[in-house]
């Protein structure tokens, strides 16, 4: 069982199985889940083309989040939840590094299909950078 664990999510299926992962694997009395949630310039881009206003934006994100810490609270595992804004493979890898855990769980995909056939999967740079472990979930 781990004590320290990241677990990044964007709302995809993948991210919410990686969660679940993520729940199984961590310690029940010392353990501990970190949510990172990465936006970047593309994923502003569609927010602020869907909806009316920055409010309903923030909402929108919250409740996507809320998700992820609902199941957290629902198995008793203390979590902390950070977004940051950047590209999201380099920014997950930096955070995960500087943080030293003992296993970074993400799901195999995301919401950009195409970019993951492009550029390179978010999961793909993140398990060839991070320190760590990585457990990837399909």
């Amino acid at each position: 069982m781990y004590k320290k664990v990241l677990a990044a999510v964007d709302g995809s299926d993948h991210s919410l199985r990686a969660i679940e992962q993520a729940v199984k694997i961590t310690s029940k009395k010392e353990g501990f889940i970190d949510l990172i949630y990465v936006i970047s310039g593309e994923t502003s881009k569609s927010d602020v083309l869907k909806n009316k206003s920055k409010m309903e934006i923030e909402q929108n994100r919250k409740a996507m989040l809320t998700r992820y810490e609902e199941k957290l609270a629902s198995h008793n595992i203390q979590y902390e939840t950070y977004i940051r804004n950047g590209e999201p493979g380099p920014t997950i890898v930096e955070f995960a590094n500087e943080n030293d855990y003992d296993v970074v769980v993400l799901g195999s995909r995301g919401l950009n299909k195409l970019q993951s056939m492009v550029l390179g999967s978010v999961s793909h740079k993140v398990a060839k950078r991070v320190s760590a472990p990585v457990l990837i979930v399909k």
